[in-house]
């Protein structure tokens, strides 16, 4: 792995991430875990789309890549919320 794929990985991720958390809660997370949740979104978001037919979309721009794991940082974040415990 090269260096600047490394850096758009984690640009991506980060971008994702904070993106996911202004559409779930409205607020980011911090840095380090808008990164994680960007990555594992990319990994979700690509497989997902691969598997409903929408492989296209996860091309090589960036604006592509940011997209997809958007979309699926947004989907761990929700699935993440229904397994959180909600205090009364």
């Amino acid at each position: 792995m090269q260096g600047e794929s490394l850096l758009v990985i984690i640009i991506v991720g980060i971008v994702a991430g904070w993106l996911a958390g202004k559409i779930t809660r409205g607020t980011g997370f911090g840095l380090i875990a808008d990164l994680c949740i960007g990555i594992i979104g990319a990994l979700i978001g690509h497989w997902l789309l691969h598997q409903l037919g929408f492989s296209h979309l996860t091309g090589t721009r960036i604006v592509d890549q940011i997209i997809t794991a958007t979309i699926g940082a947004v989907l761990l974040l929700f699935i993440l919320g229904l397994f959180r415990r909600r205090r009364w």
